[in-house]
């Protein structure tokens, strides 16, 4: 996102002392050249710090964003490409701001990716559907990406 020196008035500001959000990632929409679901995750990680509020934040990735946790050979393996994972730093620092990153085990047998596969701290669910039923169901907000 492009910064402004344009003022800007906060005509309803938010503030939360406790925040439970999960995020159904399936796809990747970008801001720039950024996902915008990892932009979306920094600013509710700028968010709660500044609130200094309670935080539960877990994103769960499937479908065809399932390769944004794979570590750099088998993301290169994947994507057909020997980059290594471009959204490794992004995704580790999430997961260091206190962000659990979680694949669908669903999308990762379906790609035959297993646990070693996996970017350091990655934690693999079930399936991302019923991960996500659980955490709504327990009282965390969905966000859609």
């Amino acid at each position: 996102m492009s910064t402004t020196a344009k003022p800007l008035h906060i005509d309803i500001p938010v503030k939360l002392a406790e925040v439970k959000e999960v995020y159904s990632i399936g796809a990747l929409a970008f801001e720039g050249d950024l996902p915008a679901s990892l932009f979306h995750l920094q600013l509710i990680e700028n968010d709660v710090s500044d609130w200094k509020a309670k935080a539960q934040v877990v994103a769960v990735f499937h479908t065809n964003a399932g390769h944004m946790t794979l570590h750099d050979s088998a993301y290169n393996t994947e994507r057909h490409v020997a980059t290594g994972n471009p959204y490794k730093t992004l995704v580790a620092d999430l997961m260091k701001r206190g962000v659990q990153i979680e694949l669908c085990g669903a999308t990762a047998k379906g790609h035959g990716w297993g646990n070693a596969d996996l970017l350091p701290g990655v934690k693999v669910n079930t399936d991302a559907m019923a991960r996500t039923t659980q955490l709504v169901q327990e009282g965390f907000v969905k966000i859609t990406e």
